[in-house]
């Protein structure tokens, strides 16, 4: 019978035949030798009652049995030379406020954060007002207030036609949810998920389809960069990849991936500032303008670091923002009933923590970050 034996380049489990004593990945095409004599020796017997066995097409006499795929989903890749993005390349943004007004979980803070977010794509990083898509409730075209079908119809148009040199924003500020995973694509058993303006009737959006509609068609030499402000949203982009950081700056590249699922890019590079993990929540407060005017923290700290300090890294980045919510949390001083769920968020033991992922690993303090 054939047995399974885990690929030495890409790691993934081979479907190995009885007499094979090597095997190439159709995957990454590295050999991986068996060293089985034994196995290699009933093969022999194995051939001579039922005959030879058909002969991988990478090379004569190696045999290459993949690991076997769902329906609709793309094996691993080799990660793709990085290359510079292009100057010349198209700059494209869509931004999702949303307060729910009337609403018992309503927000104050969200359309804010997204017209902040857009003064700062136009005028400090050179995105055309024209290429920036802005949904909030305070729209009068029907076809700009963020239900979930009109998220969804965004998210198609941020990546549509998108080429080489492209870059990318995905801006999200309202709230998030988890939800059972149901496929068994998630590390830790839960999808998590937006919530559009209507999502008490029509439902959620959740990270498999964001992936699915924004991650994996991006092709080589574009980049994506979504900034999402919202609880549980760690892994709201489902990348491969994420980053786990202590208090003092230090940091691995967490491995999301399931061998049977595809999570990546098209060659392209994704990246996501996430407001927390994906067990915490997110606040929405004054706490950083000092003002009756509200803003997520998540996403005031975000601009705030990148208007305060031009060619920063990716590393440098992340920790301004933590640094900034800590430094919030320090001097803050609350009462009456919004208290007791700001408490939580700021002095709990889910305590807000921005995120960093990827759909790859690099060296976050070196890298500059680059909109």
């Amino acid at each position: 019978m054939a047995r399974r034996e885990r690929c030495n380049g890409c790691k993934l489990y081979l479907m190995v035949p009885p007499e094979a004593q090597s095997i190439r990945c159709a995957v990454c095409h590295t050999i991986t030798n068996t060293n089985n004599a034994a196995i290699a020796r009933w093969g022999h017997v194995h051939d001579s009652l039922i005959g030879p066995r058909r002969t991988s097409p990478h090379g004569s006499g190696t045999h290459a049995f993949p690991y076997v795929y769902g329906p609709h989903q793309r094996p691993p890749q080799p990660r793709p030379p990085l290359s510079p993005v292009s100057v010349h390349g198209r700059k494209r943004a869509l931004l999702c406020g949303l307060n729910y007004y009337g609403k018992p979980y309503g927000l104050k803070g969200s359309i804010n954060d997204v017209k902040c977010m857009r003064y700062l794509l136009v005028e400090k990083l050179g995105f055309p007002i024209d290429s920036i898509l802005m949904l909030t409730e305070d729209e009068k075209d029907p076809y700009k207030i963020p239900t979930k079908q009109n998220i969804r119809k965004g998210l198609k148009w941020l990546v549509y036609g998108c080429q080489p040199g492209d870059s990318l924003v995905f801006h999200f500020s309202g709230h998030g949810d988890r939800q059972i995973d149901y496929d068994n694509d998630e590390v830790d058993g839960f999808d998590e998920a937006l919530c559009p303006l209507d999502h008490d009737t029509e439902g959620k959006i959740i990270d498999d389809e964001i992936n699915a509609t924004i991650v994996r068609p991006l092709p080589r030499g574009a980049m994506l960069h979504a900034i999402i402000d919202c609880c549980h949203s760690g892994t709201i982009l489902d990348l491969p990849f994420v980053c786990r950081m202590n208090k003092e700056g230090f940091y691995i590249w967490e491995d999301q991936r399931k061998p049977s699922f595809y999570k990546g890019t098209s060659g392209g590079l994704a990246y996501c500032f996430s407001a927390c993990d994906d067990n915490q929540v997110s606040a929405d407060t004054t706490a950083f303008t000092k003002t009756s005017t509200r803003t997520g923290a998540m996403t005031f700290s975000f601009i705030q670091a990148v208007e305060n300090e031009p060619g920063l890294t990716y590393g440098r980045l992340l920790n301004a923002m933590r640094n900034a919510i800590r430094d919030a949390k320090a001097g803050l001083r609350l009462s009456g009933p919004i208290a007791t769920l700001v408490n939580k968020v700021f002095f709990g033991s889910t305590s807000q923590e921005p995120q960093l992922s990827s759909s790859y690993t690099f060296d976050i303090y070196s890298k500059r970050f680059v909109l």
